[in-house]
């Protein structure tokens, strides 16, 4: 394995990742080959899997029960919901998210790869990229997920052959170009057997790239979020007013991105009122700058109306203020979402009504055609979406922001989710866009 260099390492010691693929494409035993094989299960955890398969009459440890832990999985040999594990190798930390591949869990996909910075796509060598393939790589996209590793799983069953390999990797990636993935590396790999997942095959020597775990260990990710435009959502207003604290009035709440100082001139939105930070406590200290993901609370030189669901902003960088938002969806719930549907949207700490008034487009997945005015989004559909807010929101773009530029409607009767959104045009461009379409989406 190629080696890192101590700068690389510490400038990218946590990488997140997400697994997605179809149904019995192998998911969770890579999941659990790339455990065991990188010597990060216990020996009891390793126990009770080998005691179980034993009891199935299997010769081997089942290494996909490492990770389907719920019976319902078990019994079914699929996966439901999201199975997050942590690990770590001498290189790197890893947050570790296995999704479901079956459509219906399409929602736990999501979910599993809204805050990761890779995404590992598995293909059955003998099927190659089906409809779901396509979707996972859409919802890749739309997440704006940097890093896509196509897992090509099996090729024990496909005799090992690079033609088969090179087919599926030429289809996915030329898919994946157009949907404006930034980058995709792909692997030949058997969970089962262990090849090219830690440990190099000897029976693909016509492949020279790296294993999925020498890519997990080395690939550049940069999620330094103290350089982003500096937000702060206010969750909470602390008002002690105890003989000892008895004028304390503090904002705190988790800040989203980017870095707050003491001194600094800061407008809360959507008023628009604007004050200077006179103090910053952390963990009950009080310091003079405070960044992303630190959890804070911010001191004010003025008394103004501040209330959760409040954005703090810099005075000289604040987004805008809108009721009307443009937005690509992925629609998760039964229910289909329909032109006037009357919603709750969930942006950051705020939630204000709203209402769907338009549905410009779904997205087909076969041929990323466009379906114009469907009129309705049903379960797993990707979509552009116009949406009336009945109080102003202070919204970033998704492309700007993964953690401000996002929200998801909800049913106001029983608090279901509805709706993933992304504020603004979602999807990467991967060329200068030339054929003056103006459905909103940016391909």
């Amino acid at each position: 394995m190629s080696t890192v260099t101590t700068e690389e390492l510490s400038a990218t010691t946590l990488l997140r990742f997400a697994t997605a693929g179809s149904v019995d494409d192998g998911k969770s035993t890579l999941v659990g080959r790339l455990l065991h094989d990188s010597k990060s299960v216990l020996t009891d955890q390793l126990e009770a899997v080998e005691r179980v398969s034993a009891g199935r009459g299997q010769d081997a440890p089942d290494l996909a029960l490492l990770t389907d832990g719920l019976r319902a999985e078990r019994e079914q040999g699929i996966t439901i919901d999201v199975a997050y594990r942590y690990f770590a190798t001498p290189r790197r930390r890893f947050i570790l998210a296995d999704t479901p591949g079956h459509v219906q869990y399409t929602r736990n996909m999501v979910t599993g790869a809204s805050t990761a910075e890779l995404t590992v796509v598995l293909v059955d060598a003998r099927n190659g990229v089906v409809e779901q393939t396509r979707r996972h790589a859409a919802i890749a996209a739309l997440l704006r997920v940097p890093h896509v590793v196509l897992a090509v799983n099996k090729m024990d069953l496909v005799d090992y052959r690079e033609p088969v390999f090179a087919a599926i990797a030429e289809e996915f990636t030329a898919y994946a170009t157009e949907l404006g993935v930034p980058e995709v590396t792909a692997i030949p790999i058997s969970a089962l057997a262990g090849d090219n997942v830690v440990e190099p095959s000897a029976r693909m020597d016509w492949y020279g790239g790296p294993t999925v775990l020498e890519h997990l260990e080395t690939v550049p990710v940069s999620h330094d979020l103290t350089r982003c435009h500096a937000r702060l959502p206010v969750q909470y207003v602390i008002r002690p007013q105890s003989a000892e604290h008895p004028d304390y009035r503090g904002y705190a709440g988790q800040i989203a991105a980017g870095t707050f100082r003491v001194g600094d001139e800061i407008t809360v939105l959507p008023s628009g009122r604007s004050t200077t930070i006179t103090g910053i406590d952390l963990l009950g200290k009080p310091v003079d700058v405070a960044w992303t993901p630190q959890s804070v609370t911010l001191l004010l030189a003025d008394d103004i109306d501040i209330s959760r669901g409040d954005l703090v902003v810099p005075a000289q960088d604040a987004p805008d203020t809108t009721q009307d938002l443009e937005a690509t969806v992925c629609h998760v719930a039964d229910e289909p979402l329909t032109v006037g549907h009357r919603v709750l949207i969930k942006h950051g700490t705020r939630t204000v009504k709203a209402i769907v008034k338009d549905i410009p487009s779904r997205l087909t997945l076969d041929d990323l055609s466009l379906h114009p005015h469907p009129g309705r989004l049903t379960a797993n559909d990707i979509g552009r979406v116009t949406i009336r807010t009945a109080e102003p929101l202070p919204a970033d773009t998704y492309a700007d922001s993964r953690r401000t530029g996002s929200f998801i409607l909800i049913d106001p009767n029983d608090g279901t989710t509805l709706t993933a959104g992304m504020v603004g045009e979602s999807f990467a461009t991967p060329e200068p866009v030339t054929d003056g379409d103006d459905d909103g989406w940016d391909f």
